[in-house]
């Protein structure tokens, strides 16, 4: 049965409870034990559990009626400059009506009977109504924040930050400066000071509140962000040679996280640990985010500037490990190498050396080498378009002087048959970790991690065969254009590449340094034996004997030397055929080098010119003008190879073009002086043929296979004819190799020179009548 209410005492003591709990109970006459005796009534009627929620109503309806309207219209002003002052009087008008509040807030949680309903209670979730008034205050007052609060709050803290970054700053000329860089004022006039006073009473007051984080947060987090970005930005871009992570993350402690402090802890009543840990977690975070960006925009200039930059891609590797940028690294990478390298207008020598620096720059990066196979990918299949690429990896392998794949091969790593280095070694299991998510599967972590440069660079064409015919021909133009018996180098460079490539791959390179070194002692022999029988030659005479089935083929060009120089050739040949017996020469006469005076009336001059050149030079000697067309004859060489050879002696001033084709030889020189000329560059001209010469040389070897074919098969495809060659002459350890697109370009050279008829997508001979 309910007990029965006392409706006059219970009225008594609601009036003396609703007095007492106004913001101004403290000029109320009611005393603490006439507040809890009226208390008790309630209680003992069961109504207690109206206090709380009594209390709550009316503070709703004041702060949304009164309050928040107050509060706004504070910020109703035209004059941005203004703002951040109206931010304080707005919070301290906040803060005065939040302290009126406070005795009841207090008097209430620390009530029993309160605290016991509140064990019932659901209102708002909260533990007491102090939470329950933040609360309030965060969902009426700061619910929506106008554009204006939020321009002050920036304005305001902008300002304090730019205070205290100067105030603790280490510049010791700040002092000197007639305006002062915290507050922009004259020095006279710096109100610093007061910036300062004021942030730590506002965000003291803010604290008290208990909204400083919900104010401030997002103001303070851009200005921080901001102040990062120009950081980085000022400090570190442009720099590669310098590791800046750790100065960063020391300055981010001092400056932006000693602001933090002050914000969120030293001046405030509470203190908030867990606030700035979380801040200092997240900026690191977005500080290595922004400082990776930066360094992922210049990646391609610090992979040129390759080892110089390694602090650099350190830094950056362990920005990788701790931000989700590995995407973007490699799609920008990836842009700015097919911007700026793959095009007709960057020389192949360069975007070798820049593939090399981006080789072991990604190394560093990422040592698993994923990043390097997702990036390169491009730069590998472009240069594999390109002709030179393989003569000038070769020519790097062996240049003098110091380089990257030169240091590469003087390590003596062999390559295995896929290219990559051998490595006998047992992996760590117990350090192994997997593969990245964006690693290809198709390739094995093993392959990536073993591959070095120079692995890597004969994986753009996939045959150690393709470098080793490269240096082949290399070596032999370097010996025949330098006419030189000096080979230690060479001997060099071939054991280093034999340690590489292998014996068997390098025999025929062998058997050439053997001929110049057999060519040096037979031209000693010779000499030695010219002197004992007293003769004497007016052009000495040493010889380059080859022995031609080992050697690439020769740049063919005609050319009848003059009696002179034939007859010494045909006396060396005696000579040769006296010491070897029954073997003999075939000369070369357009390859070599002749060292020639020409004694003019004026000036004698000193030549080092091929054949050629020496011959068209000696004719002059007889008679002092020449046209093409008599030279030619003369010479038995083509006029138009003729007339490109004179274009040299045009150039020193030897000859002149009197009239067309019609070439005199000047005798002076009024008013010159002239020196030993030595030939141009241009006109050193490779001794070996062209690599599609040689190719074409090498697939001569099918025609009479493919002849018989179509002579018992009359007509066949071309992929017919290749599936037979594959069979028939494409075997063995030196057979040469062809694709389709190459043997049908082949084909239709035959059929150009009529010596093939195509029809009906079938090749067939043409009949007896038409060859």
């Amino acid at each position: 049965m309910a007990a029965k209410i006392n409706s006059e005492d219970v009225s008594k003591a609601w009036i003396i409870i609703t007095e007492v709990l106004s913001p101004n109970s403290a000029n109320r006459k009611h005393n603490e034990t006439e507040f809890q005796n009226a208390v008790d009534v309630l209680t003992q009627n069961g109504l207690s559990y109206m206090i709380e929620e009594w209390f709550v109503e009316c503070l709703q309806q004041h702060l949304r009626r009164n309050v928040a309207k107050t509060f706004w219209k504070f910020f109703d002003v035209e004059e941005c400059d203004i703002l951040p002052k109206q931010l304080g009087i707005a919070v301290n008008y906040l803060h005065e009506i939040t302290m009126g509040y406070m005795p009841c807030l207090d008097r209430l949680n620390t009530m029993s009977v309160i605290l016991e309903n509140r064990k019932r209670s659901t209102i708002f979730n909260t533990n007491n109504l102090s939470e329950a008034y933040i609360l309030l205050i965060k969902s009426i007052i700061f619910f929506v924040l106008p554009a204006k609060f939020c321009t002050a709050v920036e304005m305001f803290y902008s300002q304090a930050f730019k205070v205290f970054h100067h105030s603790t700053s280490e510049d010791e000329e700040q002092d000197e400066e007639e305006e002062c860089k915290g507050c922009d004022k004259e020095q006279e006039e710096c109100v610093c000071k007061d910036i300062l006073d004021n942030f730590h009473t506002i965000n003291r007051q803010l604290d008290d509140i208990g909204i400083l984080e919900r104010v401030s947060s997002m103001a303070v987090t851009s200005i921080v962000h901001e102040r990062i970005k120009n950081h980085i930005e000022n400090t570190c871009k442009g720099n590669f040679e310098t590791s800046y992570l750790k100065s960063l993350e020391e300055w981010l402690d001092r400056k932006v996280l000693g602001w933090l402090r002050l914000v969120f802890s030293e001046n405030c009543r509470n203190t908030y640990p867990e606030c700035i840990e979380g801040f200092k977690g997240r900026l690191l975070h977005f500080m290595f985010e922004t400082f990776a960006k930066t360094h992922i925009d210049q990646l391609f200039n610090i992979i040129i500037e390759f080892p110089e930059s390694e602090p650099a891609i350190l830094d950056l590797k362990i920005c990788l490990e701790k931000t989700d940028l590995r995407g973007t690294l490699v799609s920008s990478l990836k842009t700015a190498l097919e911007t700026r390298l793959l095009h007709p207008g960057v020389n192949t020598s360069d975007i070798l050396t820049a593939y090399i620096a981006a080789i072991r720059a990604l190394r560093i990066l990422d040592p698993v080498g994923v990043i390097l196979e997702l990036v390169c990918d491009p730069v590998r299949k472009y240069l594999r378009s390109r002709d030179d690429t393989v003569r000038q990896i070769v020519s790097n392998l062996t240049d003098d002087g110091s380089n990257e794949l030169l240091d590469e091969l003087q390590k003596g790593h062999p390559l295995l048959d896929d290219g990559c280095s051998s490595d006998d070694e047992l992996d760590d299991w117990e350090s192994w970790m997997p593969d990245p998510v964006d690693a290809d599967p198709r390739s094995t972590s093993k392959s990536r991690r073993a591959s070095d440069i120079i692995s890597m660079l004969v994986n753009i064409y996939g045959s150690k065969e393709l470098f080793v015919q490269e240096y082949r021909t290399l070596l032999a133009d370097r010996i025949l254009t330098q006419f030189n018996y000096e080979i230690v180098k060479e001997i060099r460079y071939l054991e280093l590449l034999k340690l590489r490539f292998g014996e068997s791959q390098l025999h025929y390179c062998e058997v050439m340094l053997k001929d110049v070194a057999d060519s040096k002692r037979l031209n000693s022999r010779i000499m030695d034996e010219r002197r004992k029988s007293a003769e004497r030659e007016e052009i000495e005479v040493n010889a380059m004997v080859l022995s031609a089935q080992f050697w690439p083929a020769f740049r063919e060009e005609k050319i009848k030397l003059p009696d002179v120089m034939q007859k010494l050739l045909e006396e060396y040949t005696k000579k040769f055929e006296t010491l070897k017996g029954n073997r003999t020469l075939n000369w070369k006469p357009h390859l070599g080098l002749v060292n020639i005076d020409v004694e003019l009336k004026d000036r004698t001059l000193n030549f080092n010119v091929s054949p050629v050149h020496a011959a068209i030079i000696i004719q002059f000697q007889s008679q002092e003008t020449w046209s093409v067309e008599e030279l030619s004859n003369v010479l038995q060489m083509p006029a138009t190879a003729l007339r490109r050879k004179i274009a040299y002696w045009q150039t020193q001033g030897i000859l002149r073009e009197e009239a067309t084709d019609k070439f005199v030889l000047v005798e002076e020189h009024k008013g010159r002086s002239h020196d030993i000329i030595l030939a141009d560059d241009d006109e050193a001209e490779s001794a070996m043929a062209s690599s599609q010469a040689q190719r074409e040389e090498e697939l001569q070897v099918f025609w009479s296979y493919i002849v018989g074919m179509l002579t018992n098969l009359e007509s066949l495809t071309i992929d017919r004819i290749h599936s037979m060659l594959r069979m028939f002459a494409m075997q063995g350890p030196s057979a040469v190799e062809c694709s389709i697109p190459e043997l049908k370009r082949f084909l239709d050279l035959k059929v150009r020179d009529q010596k093939l008829i195509f029809s009906g997508g079938v090749y067939r001979l043409p009949k007896p009548d038409l060859l």
